[in-house]
């Protein structure tokens, strides 16, 4: 069952919409609304959300703003956005967000509803190809490899830069892949070497590369420009490049959207062929000379699974290499790791009230990825980061309608909430009673 999320400061749209999906004949599981981008936000930290049906603007945080953050939440999270304008910028925006669809209003319902329909259906199916695979296969099924001209060039460029490009023929050939960046980065996916408990032939080595290399490329393939190939030891590379335009465009967040494909390939490739993939992912550097180093910086995030067993993205850029004259031992990682959830959590303690206080300040502030801190900071005390925030800043609502004679709206803005509805909605899930029965 799907679970949808409609996003708009006008209540009747939302009313609208929410009797359209009902009655849609979909296999819908909850409805959830939201009148503002802060609420849904919590909505989408809070609840399991397969589809976000968002207005582009709306009041303090505009659509655009929750695509972005939803996208750090849970990137696996599809979005339709909604407008009454047909701005060229604004749907530029959210197709590289992601975005499934970009629909003008007033809408029509048939339109809306082919759009969720479309959306949720091939949410739930693998590709075609992908579905043969796991549905079982004869011997005869051939797997071909990907780009077999180019896989052992692109390999020989991780390895060696200098050696392809000062070939004339291997610069021809990447020429031929448009690979000219010239900002570029890898990410590497390691497959288990135990599947189940047991290791598995080569046979079905070939098949599991095969099938995760499938769903790498279709999710690539819908908003990256790279180049997806094998490469030995029983992985996959990704080889992303960006021009100096789009990387100018969004620089300061690139970074976090290389996180968000991390965690996206990581939940897809489970999800369809229930493995625990390890992803390294490298920094952002200008040059094909640079690919060694950034192939390198890849295969090293990736040996941090040996330390985080039980985590399965790493960026290289988080952490701290430099710190160290040698990769750092299981002592020196305790006290680092414990370091930067302490400086969270004081961060957390100051700012909690903040309006729209979010995960990658947060993260900023630290000097590392949203997905990183989540992890450590789940793993250090328990309870999620947000979970965290919601806790002090119910703890401070209660003691405020306890202990004064302020008004829901005034203990809402103390607390970092837009609207007294939503505040009134997060308090009763957190006490099992809203505030005015708190009062009483």
């Amino acid at each position: 069952m799907f679970n949808i999320l409609v996003v708009d400061d006008e209540p009747l749209i939302c009313k609208g919409l929410s009797s359209l999906l009902a009655s849609s004949g979909l296999d819908i599981g909850h409805i959830y609304t939201a009148s503002s981008g802060f609420e849904a936000l919590d909505c989408v930290r809070m609840e399991e959300i397969d589809l976000l049906v968002t207005d582009i603007q709306m009041g303090a945080m505009s659509g655009i703003e929750l695509m972005q953050h939803a996208k750090l939440a849970k990137p696996w999270v599809q979005t339709i956005v909604i407008s009454a304008h047909e701005t060229f910028q604004y749907a530029q925006m959210a197709v590289r967000l992601g975005a499934k669809d970009y629909l003008i209003k007033p809408l029509n319902s048939e339109q809306f509803l082919d759009s969720v329909r479309n959306v949720l259906l091939k949410m739930d199916k693998p590709s075609p190809e992908l579905a043969t695979l796991m549905s079982g296969i004869g011997e005869s099924f051939r797997l071909e490899e990907p780009l077999p001209a180019y896989s052992q060039l692109l390999n020989a460029l991780l390895a060696d830069p200098g050696i392809v490009i000062g070939d004339e023929e291997g610069m021809r050939k990447l020429d031929d892949l448009q690979l000219k960046g010239p900002y570029f980065s890898v990410t590497k996916l390691k497959l288990p070497g135990v599947v189940l408990g047991k290791k598995y032939n080569a046979r079905d080595s070939g098949l599991l590369r095969y099938g995760v290399l499938n769903i790498a490329k279709e999710l690539l393939d819908q908003e990256w420009n790279s180049i997806a190939f094998y490469s030995p030891g029983e992985e996959i590379t990704v080889i992303i490049q960006w021009d100096e335009k789009s990387y100018e465009e969004s620089a300061a967040g690139q970074v976090g959207r290389l996180d968000m494909l991390g965690r996206s390939l990581h939940f897809n490739i489970h999800k369809y062929l229930h493995l625990n993939v390890v992803i390294g992912i490298s920094q952002i550097l200008k040059g094909l000379s640079f690919m060694e180093v950034l192939n390198r910086q890849a295969s090293k995030a990736i040996l941090w699974n040996k330390e985080h067993n039980d985590h399965y993205v790493f960026y290289y850029g988080d952490f701290n290499w430099n710190n160290y004259t040698a990769d750092p031992s299981a002592e020196e990682l305790h006290t680092r790791s414990n370091l930067i959830v302490q400086k969270a959590k004081e961060y957390i303690d100051e700012n909690y009230a903040q309006k729209g206080l979010t995960i990658h300040e947060v993260a900023k502030k630290n000097h590392v990825s949203p997905n990183y801190l989540s992890y450590l900071f789940k793993k250090n005390t328990g309870h999620n980061l947000w979970e965290y925030v919601i806790k002090l800043r119910m703890e401070d609502s209660r003691e405020m309608i306890l202990h004064t004679d302020l008004r829901r709206y005034e203990i809402a803005e103390r607390v970092g909430y837009e609207s007294p509805e939503h505040f009134s909605k997060i308090f009763k899930k957190y006490y099992g009673i809203s505030p005015s029965e708190l009062k009483k």
